[in-house]
């Protein structure tokens, strides 16, 4: 991958500052699941987590119901946050504000 794919876009770079929560849609470990990691902001630093769901459960109310949590990371500044990104192999352009995805988990 490029170094011009581990810049951040301005307006994600600034959701992160300001607290807001971003996503990404990532390609599942079966069949009829969805797959998210998302970027949460925290004091200090932030927490990346991959989720997965059954397609079938999104809809409603009880998705969390099969939710597997794949893997998770904890970063404690934006160089460490990219560090995690770089080594899950997910540049930081993919990612869009939680609202623009289909992630169940965004806000």
């Amino acid at each position: 991958m490029g170094e011009r794919e581990w810049d951040w876009p301005v307006a994600e770079l600034t959701a992160l500052r300001l607290g807001r929560r971003l996503g990404v849609r990532v390609p599942a470990s079966r069949p009829h699941r969805w797959s998210f990691v998302h970027i949460v902001p925290e004091t200090p630093g932030f927490v990346i987590a991959h989720w997965e769901f059954e397609a079938d459960r999104l809809e409603g109310h009880d998705h969390d119901l099969a939710a597997v949590r794949l893997r998770r990371a904890a970063a404690a500044d934006e160089a460490e946050l990219l560090a995690v990104l770089r080594e899950w192999q997910l540049p930081p352009d993919r990612f869009r504000s939680s609202w623009d995805t289909v992630d169940p988990h965004g806000e």
